[in-house]
């Protein structure tokens, strides 16, 4: 007697049904004029699903499969949809070319499970990157040191999966922010690319990986910090932002042509790397107490020069968070806004709408402030307003590109503003550098001795007041080793190394007739403050850096 088997009947049911559904998609597609797709065992590019979130897709009965520069690919169930029109017309104005196929309801629940296996990040309706704590933060804490991330970026590009690529981006971003990188930088060369990691400012070798990866991590970086995927030969910038738990952390992209390709660097902003207090930038405890002095007064000029990536800006905002309060309204225009400060206006500098650091010092003014910052001085119209707010009853702090803390007022001089007017409009100019600090864990004490010797004695005897300064000893220093906590560098953190001038009564004096960096610094060695390599050997022998360290950033001869 022949058996009933009711599963494979179902199954056989469910066979038919489908089958009917592709049948009526492909004769409604005729209808329409669209082409039709069956998208069950076709690739999905995961990077192309993620244009349109999947709450989204679901709704609307869509979902983008594919993307080749700005060339994009979308399944509908209806091309007549009024939502599926919308979210079409809403992808061609920002320059993609849509090519629009039907498909049946179950083909695009078939594209629809690709969100599942996609990485962890999502695009949010403010064109974020929003990864779930469960994503990044996972990834941040297995990357237990620099060969653990190594490891990870090289099993991943060796596994075969569909979402090799996003994991890889993930993998590289948490990395970074494991180990505190600054900057993240994807080098193309002629065979392979390679990724580096500015660490403590020394870039860092991380890992090399194959051409195809490298073209697909370049159009997911495009595709989420929101840079035109078909732009290769000028130079482009854009953002990520990362919701990480509570904080938000911001990344500048940055790409640029080369011979092989376009370079990316991406600037990683951590807003608790300028959570820094003033009295942990490594300031000397006597110019500390100037400092803090100087920038509680209600008018005048604070300067702090150096070249880029000096930490000029971390200091500005250590003193601008030292001084707010509920009683004062502090104005800043800076170019760009790197750091959100709570309580503090903040603007930035737009060229094309032709707010500079001019207009917009003019412009704060007219908000009656109490204290103005100014990302950088830089030509002559922004300094002689922000000269002559110093000498109207505003605090302004700002920065300058010069070598040292003398070379403030010659910088101002070229900039034709008269240095007669300076002595009275500035109160304090600084210069500083950032020097690795050496792992307090691996550290190992040697002799000073020979050429070195010589060159510390000689700068610590120019020292006035000596025993002002806790030193202890002239005869012995420190030098890296490395070890699992510095990830074998030797060195762990950042600290500064300052210098600075008061003007006082005999630095006003002497500016009134015109004088060079040398007599400025001459003149300013009476009040007794360090300068960089002074200040820099006191931190060589008590332990802090070693004198590699301090030569590779200062010239000590």
């Amino acid at each position: 007697m022949p058996q009933f088997d009711e599963e494979k009947q179902i199954k056989k049911l469910q066979e038919i049904r489908m089958a009917e559904e592709e049948d009526l998609a492909k004769i409604l597609s005729v209808k329409y004029g669209v082409q039709y797709i069956d998208l069950t065992g076709l690739s999905i590019n995961t990077d192309a699903l993620k244009l349109i979130p999947e709450k989204e897709a679901r709704e609307r009965k869509m979902a983008v499969f594919d993307i080749l520069g700005e060339k994009i690919k979308i399944a509908v169930v209806s091309p007549n949809n009024p939502e599926t029109i919308e979210k079409i017309k809403e992808l061609e104005s920002k320059n993609y070319k849509v090519t629009i196929l039907m498909t049946s309801l179950q083909s695009l629940e078939k594209a629809w499970e690709r969100y599942a296996d996609m990485s962890f990040s999502v695009r949010t309706e403010g064109g974020l990157l929003s990864i779930s704590s469960e994503g990044l933060e996972k990834n941040i804490e297995e990357s237990k040191g620099l060969e653990d991330i190594k490891k990870s970026l090289e099993q991943i590009l060796g596994e075969e999966k569909t979402n090799k690529v996003s994991r890889f981006f993930d993998m590289v971003l948490a990395g970074a922010m494991s180990l505190e990188a600054s900057d993240i930088h994807i080098e193309p060369e002629e065979e392979i690319s390679k990724i580096r990691f500015r660490l403590d400012g020394i870039l860092t070798h991380i890992v090399d990986f194959d051409t195809k990866t490298y073209n697909l991590v370049l159009s997911r970086i495009k595709l989420i910090s929101g840079l035109k995927l078909n732009v290769k030969k000028n130079a482009q910038d854009g953002r990520i932002s990362i919701r990480l738990g509570k904080a938000e952390i911001e990344i500048r992209v940055s790409t640029m042509p080369g011979a092989y390709g376009e370079s990316v660097v991406m600037r990683i902003l951590n807003p608790d790397a300028i959570s820094v207090p003033v009295e942990e930038l490594g300031i000397e405890p006597n110019l500390l107490k100037t400092l803090e002095r100087e920038i509680k007064k209600p008018n005048g000029m604070i300067l702090n020069t150096g070249p880029t990536g000096s930490g000029k800006t971390t200091t500005l905002y250590a003193f601008l968070k030292k001084i707010y309060s509920s009683e004062i309204k502090i104005i800043t225009i800076e170019d760009p806004v790197e750091y959100h400060i709570k309580g503090i206006t903040q603007t930035q500098t737009d060229k094309e709408k032709n707010y500079t650091f001019a207009n917009g010092l003019r412009s704060a003014l007219r908000q009656d402030p109490d204290v103005v910052m100014v990302g950088e001085i830089r030509d002559n119209e922004t300094a002689e307003i922000a000269v002559n707010s110093a000498l109207t009853g505003h605090l302004v702090l700002s920065t300058l590109h010069t070598n040292t803390a003398a070379g403030t007022f010659p910088r101002f001089a070229e900039l034709g503003v008269n240095p007669k007017i300076l002595g009275s409009a500035v109160n304090i100019t600084m210069a500083q550098r950032l020097v690795r600090k050496l792992c307090p864990y691996c550290k190992k004490e040697i002799p000073v001795e020979g050429e070195n010797k010589i060159l510390v004695d000689e700068i610590i005897g120019s020292v006035l007041n000596i025993e002002k300064y806790q030193i202890n000893s002239t005869d012995k220093m420190y030098e890296p080793v490395g070890c699992e906590k510095c990830n074998n560098i030797g060195y762990k953190g950042r600290i500064g190394v300052f210098e600075a001038i008061l003007v006082d009564e005999n630095i006003e004096n002497i500016l009134k007739e015109y004088p060079s960096e040398r007599e400025i610094k001459k003149e300013a060695e009476k009040q007794g403050i360090l300068d960089m390599k002074q200040d820099g050997i006191i931190k060589v022998l008590n332990g802090v850096t070693s004198l590699d360290e301090l030569k590779r950033v200062i010239e000590l001869d």
